[in-house]
């Protein structure tokens, strides 16, 4: 039996359209369709950008450890009105905002240099192996593939904060020493 008795409008009529309404609301910033609390909404949808940012980090380990502590809350501003495109896009366009903004941190530049020198990506469709030399830049840093091998020639510049200490060698960030003279 396909259709209601007395031309009354089938249950799952609709079903779709209202399937659709709450799935736009979760993940791609639509309106909440009616019949849902606004709370528990708002609460699944911070659930799965978070969710959807340790998916995007698992990708792009240095992207989201330049921004450390502030990398949920910058991944879910900027995919908050954007359905995913899968993990590894999701970093790659986020990557590519945050460069043309030019607020790409140095590592994070390094890691988006070396993946556009691995693989051709145009936004659009999946990304795919190159298979020709190419280069990659970004936000200073530049990295080569030849024959299936990628190179970082060139690291990002990191600014320079480090105090003066007359000779005295003084920590950098990643623990070591670094002797600064004048």
């Amino acid at each position: 039996m396909t259709g209601a008795p007395d031309g009354e409008t089938p249950p799952r009529a609709g079903l779709a359209e209202r399937q659709a309404a709450l799935v736009a609301a979760l993940v791609a910033g639509g309106e909440p369709p009616a019949g849902f609390a606004p709370g528990p909404l708002a609460a699944t949808r911070a659930a799965l950008l978070r969710k959807r940012a340790g998916e995007v980090a698992r990708h792009w380990p240095l992207l989201a450890a330049s921004l450390g502590a502030g990398w949920s809350t910058t991944f879910a501003n900027w995919a908050a009105r954007r359905p995913t495109v899968g993990s590894l896009r999701d970093g790659w366009d986020l990557a590519r905002a945050m460069h043309d903004q030019h607020t790409l941190p140095p590592a994070a530049a390094e890691e988006l240099a070396v993946r556009e020198a691995r693989l051709r990506y145009d936004g659009l469709r999946a990304p795919r192996p190159r298979r020709v030399p190419a280069v990659g830049r970004a936000g200073g840093a530049v990295a080569v593939q030849i024959a299936g091998r990628v190179r970082l020639l060139r690291p990002a510049p990191r600014p320079s904060t480090a105090p003066s200490f007359h000779g005295e060698g003084a920590p950098d960030t990643a623990g070591s020493a670094s002797w600064i003279s004048d």
